[in-house]
């Protein structure tokens, strides 16, 4: 029992620690998953923005670019001389063409020294020289087609926002450098559209060239960027040139970006889209925190409901043991009570007995008795004694300490032997009606025994009938006991002894008191209480069970279900108990007693029976008799409980000393013996008569000589 508490205890708390882990573990693994996933996630919107990036920057290149073809166009094949000539003509047309597009600052046409010709700004345009521009240089060596240069910022006297260059070579027709057209581009166009398309948190565009300075970016940074080219990003750009995806810590504002880039065709530009690591991570963490708002309540209520219930477990466990503790003292001391009733019952019955002796012995030592009182008298103890033997053998019986005799024998002849003697116990006005089946149904067991049992419930069945009714004494075959059972089961069924009556009945509240030992609902002389004991006694012990029905008024039924064994077993011949004493003829017998006694009393009545005794104290002592001249015994009479060695020990090994001496075991009580029987040796029962002592030897020595004679 107090293993299966803790178990259910431990179960109750494995329960508890696996309602917080498993929630973790599912926990873990489902963030695990969701930033797999807000990640995969985050990058596909970063590629889908960076299309839109990479696709605006490029048709607005490809516009300046057609716009500084068109100029190109314009002034093919025309004088510097010229242009400046018609300088305000051209004017008009370059300003024209810058404010139709908004992300050109400003147009211009540079001469081979590096001085406006034209420009959209002003007419005419200041004499200053423009040579030292990295977009005028680039071009005067080799024409290397669309320049596009860093961010500067206006040359006085022009003013106005900061602009990176998108420039062109002019040449002559023999390809020689003739000067540069060149527009100005605003940053800050490309940073408001970057500011459009970036609403989400953590947004991040940039437009670069390939040498790693930034023209525009959002959000814009406080100062110039140059990205390093040995740089991750310079790295990871140089290995995949065209486009790619990288995570980066910016070393502008040293925040970690997620970021795709991607070359604008046949430019020398880069556009890259991103996110901040923290924005996607805030968005995992949002997904994750939708989880813990349903996980937590629920993992916190299973947690409670488990911690609950372990506690109610617990208390419930400690009010058991409470409680099992509290019946556990009441049992005691119903045992206790049952004890003194038990103590008090003996007692008094043999109280009664040894009075009955007493008188008896007091009266035969009077002077002058006559013969036939002097017979009264010892018929009484004689009486008194059987008495006294029958009150041992019932207590055996009720407390299953009994050693029975099992023998084969038919219940049903049984029952029609007894039915006349229960008759004459019960008395004529009291119907005797036997039920039994044609076929045998033979059981083994003790066939005195089974006698007793049967008269004590009829005794009691007539008792409870006020002495007029119906007593229905039945037997049948069925193949299993009709409820549960501690006994093992019976291979062949069992044979059932009902004894029913049309008596009052037995009380509800009377039905667990029944069986016990001197409880009787009788008046005072009217009975011992030990009937019922006797008939639960002998039928556990015999392997069967007892059940019982009853109704207030109506009757009783007692039901005996005893081990049915099969039919091919043949019935055993029992002795005739009331033979007269045999003869010993000078039989030498060893007699092994401790009790002095006892001892005396077997060795005197064996030389009246004409034996020859020798008594010695113990199972050393005769085993010492015995090594010095064994043939002399022809039989061993021994007492079973005895100090050291006892009597069944003796018997054993006698038996495998001198295999041809018989042994006759007596006992008035071994716990051995009502446990195993008596081993096959013969078993004398305590007390004995002279005669049963006579017959018990007899019995032994016709053996032992019937097995010589087969020997030889």
């Amino acid at each position: 029992m107090q293993t299966e508490q803790r178990n259910s205890l431990r179960l109750l708390q494995w329960m508890m620690a696996a309602s917080v882990a498993l929630p973790i573990a599912l926990f873990a693994f489902a963030s695990a998953v969701s930033w797999i996933s807000t990640r995969d996630t985050a990058d596909r919107q970063i590629e889908r923005t960076l299309d839109v990036a990479h696709e605006h920057a490029l048709k607005v290149f490809e516009t300046i670019d057609r716009s500084l073809a068109e100029i190109n166009e314009i002034i093919r094949g025309i004088s510097d001389a010229d242009i400046r000539a018609r300088e305000q003509q051209l004017h008009v047309r370059l300003k024209r063409l810058a404010d139709s597009l908004p992300q050109m600052k400003s147009a211009w046409i540079f001469d081979a020294q590096g001085r406006a010709l034209v420009n959209s700004l002003v007419s005419p345009p200041p004499a200053i020289d423009f040579s030292d521009r990295n977009y005028f240089k680039a071009h005067v060596d080799r024409d290397i087609g669309i320049y596009i240069g860093n961010a500067l910022t206006p040359r006085a006297p022009y003013q106005g926002a900061a602009f990176f260059s998108v420039s062109r070579r002019r040449q002559t027709d023999d390809g020689s450098f003739n000067g540069v057209i060149h527009a100005s581009v605003l940053p800050e166009y490309f940073e408001n559209f970057y500011t459009r398309i970036g609403r989400d948190p953590g947004s991040f565009f940039a437009l670069g060239l390939t040498d790693g300075t930034l023209l525009a970016r959002f959000p814009v940074p406080g100062r110039d960027v140059h990205i390093d080219r040995n740089g991750p990003v310079g790295q990871d750009s140089a290995a995949s040139a065209k486009a790619g995806l990288v995570t980066v810590t910016s070393p502008a504002d040293g925040i970690e970006r997620r970021l795709g880039y991607q070359r604008l065709a046949q430019y020398p530009l880069y556009v890259s889209a991103g996110l901040e690591t923290s924005a996607i991570r805030s968005r995992w963490l949002a997904t994750i925190g939708s989880y813990l708002i349903f996980g937590l309540p629920a993992t916190a209520l299973l947690f409670l409901i488990l911690a609950l219930a372990l506690r109610r477990t617990q208390r419930l466990y400690v009010e058991s043991a409470k409680r099992l503790e509290a019946e556990e003292a009441l049992k005691h001391g119903q045992r206790l009570e049952a004890l003194g009733q038990l103590t008090g019952g003996v007692a008094h019955d043999f109280n009664n007995l040894l009075t009955v002796i007493r008188a008896s012995v007091d009266l035969l030592r009077r002077p002058h008795l006559t013969e036939q009182r002097r017979l009264r008298y010892i018929d009484a103890i004689s009486d008194t004694v059987g008495r006294a033997a029958k009150l041992t053998a019932q207590l055996l019986a009720f407390a299953r300490r009994q050693t029975l005799k099992p023998e084969v024998f038919d219940v049903s002849q049984c029952v029609k032997t007894l039915s006349d003697m229960i008759g004459t116990l019960t008395g004529s006005p009291i119907e005797i009606v036997t039920e039994v089946p044609e076929q045998p149904c033979f059981i083994n067991a003790d066939a005195g025994q089974f006698e007793t049992a049967l008269i004590n419930l009829a005794v009691n069945s007539r008792d409870a009938m006020g002495g007029d009714g119906r007593l229905t004494i039945a037997v049948r075959t069925v193949a299993e006991f009709p409820g549960p059972t501690l006994q093992p089961e019976s291979p062949h069924g069992y044979v059932a002894v009902s004894v029913e009556d049309t008596g009052v009945g037995i009380p509800q509240d009377r039905f667990e008191r029944i069986f016990e030992p001197f409880f009787t609902t009788k008046e005072v002389g009217q009975g011992t209480g030990l009937g019922l004991s006797q008939v639960f006694g002998f039928t556990k012990q015999s392997g069967g069970e007892v059940m019982v029905a009853s109704e207030v008024g109506k009757g009783s039924t007692f039901t005996l279900y005893l081990p049915r064994v099969p039919g091919d077993v043949r019935p055993q011949q029992t002795a005739v108990e009331d033979a007269p004493p045999i003869a010993g003829h000078g039989m030498s017998v060893l007699v092994v007693e401790d009790n002095s006694e006892v001892g005396t009393f077997a060795a005197d009545a064996l030389t009246e029976l004409g034996y020859a005794p020798t008594l010695v104290g113990s199972a050393m002592e005769a085993l010492a008799e015995l090594a010095g001249n064994a043939e002399r015994y022809d039989a061993v009479f021994t007492d079973v409980v005895m100090p050291g060695m006892t009597g069944l020990d003796l018997a054993r090994e006698i038996r495998g000393r001198y295999c041809d001496l018989p042994v006759v075991l007596t006992s008035g009580y071994s716990h051995v013996m009502s446990q195993d029987g008596s081993h096959g040796f013969e078993l004398l029962q305590k007390p004995y008569s002279i005669e049963q002592f006579a017959r018990a030897l007899d019995k032994v020595s016709r053996r032992r000589h019937v097995k010589r004679g087969a020997a030889e």
